[in-house]
């Protein structure tokens, strides 16, 4: 029987998006620091890699997670109901919470291999795919993270596809995969896959536009969603879902802390990969604040961690002794 971690959180209930190439374990311990969400996703991981041997060893460092951060979800994408099948089990045994089907990926690359949200236009793969998933999981919970529709909004059509397969939760990005990021989310149609999606037992999360817990509440109550997923605002606030911070109030010092700290962990869980990794994460730390472009500048030259804390210290930011 599944023992779905879903039904029992307090509405609305936050959580944390999964972001290829950037919700890896050392950013999570890093939010986890600042304010924890009430859910963490692991960033997508292929179905295909996590169906073999050979590529579970080189996925296992991306479904790494501490007992600290349950519920816990581990996200997978592909197009191969069999696949999917594998890598639901191997989640279940490494003890995950929650397994994640990513069926809103607008990455061309993604797409063309008929994975994310390719499986918009193939609800009949995307069924197969859940139910494999959902045989593979056994009693571990199967969600869904989809987009409004391929080109258009297709809500009407494409969320009763996923709900006909009963997954425990559903998180809703209010764009249409052809728009990647670009334009408003749509949450008038969230609201719209809400009222399809009421009676049907499956939990529903909203997702795009967020930067403030003000905000993702204030959307809760607007489309009716039992929670709110935020993503690209962790990048450039970590302490988003922590209620007692407001972001104008993170003074540049703070940020530069919690900068250090992030490439100390980096240094400690990821020694053998490219210190350089960590210059994504380098404009969040680093903005809205006079000297921040000339600061940001020199950071992006850097090759270790005694050179981040060596342009730090001269910038007279932060006493670093």
């Amino acid at each position: 029987m599944e023992k779905s971690f879903w039904k029992k959180l307090k509405k609305p209930f936050f959580v944390q998006a999964p972001m290829d190439d950037v919700t890896n374990f050392v950013f999570r311990q890093i939010v986890a620091r600042c304010g924890r969400p009430h859910v963490e996703f692991t960033e997508f991981v292929s179905a295909d890699g996590a169906a073999f041997a050979v590529g579970k060893e080189n996925l296992i460092e991306k479904l790494k997670f501490s007992q600290s951060e349950r519920p816990i979800v581990a996200q997978f994408f592909g197009a191969k109901a069999d696949h999917f099948f594998e890598a639901a089990k191997w989640a279940r045994e490494l003890g995950f919470d929650g397994i994640d089907i990513n069926m809103g990926c607008p990455d061309a690359s993604v797409i063309k291999q008929g994975g994310g949200s390719a499986l918009i236009r193939n609800p009949k793969l995307a069924r197969k795919i859940i139910q494999a998933t959902k045989a593979g999981a056994e009693h571990v919970p199967v969600s869904v993270k989809t987009r409004i529709g391929y080109s258009k909004n297709e809500v009407k059509t494409w969320i009763p596809e996923i709900l006909a397969e009963e997954p425990a939760a559903l998180t809703l990005h209010g764009r249409t995969a052809n728009r990647g990021y670009a334009m408003p989310a749509d949450w008038e149609a969230i609201k719209e896959a809400v009222q399809i999606a009421k009676g049907s037992g499956t939990v529903m999360i909203g997702n795009g536009d967020i930067y403030s817990l003000k905000q993702a509440r204030f959307r809760a109550r607007q489309s009716g969603v039992d929670g709110v997923m935020i993503g690209r605002a962790l990048l450039k606030n970590p302490w988003v879902f922590n209620p007692k911070v407001k972001a104008e109030e993170i003074s540049v010092p703070d940020r530069l802390k919690l900068l250090l700290e992030h490439v100390e962990l980096f240094q400690q869980e990821y020694s053998q990969r490219n210190f350089s990794e960590l210059k994504k994460y380098f404009a969040g730390y680093v903005s809205d604040f006079p000297g921040a472009k000339e600061l940001r500048i020199k950071l992006m030259t850097v090759e270790n961690e005694e050179d981040v804390r060596r342009i730090i210290a001269a910038s007279g930011f932060l006493d670093i002794r």
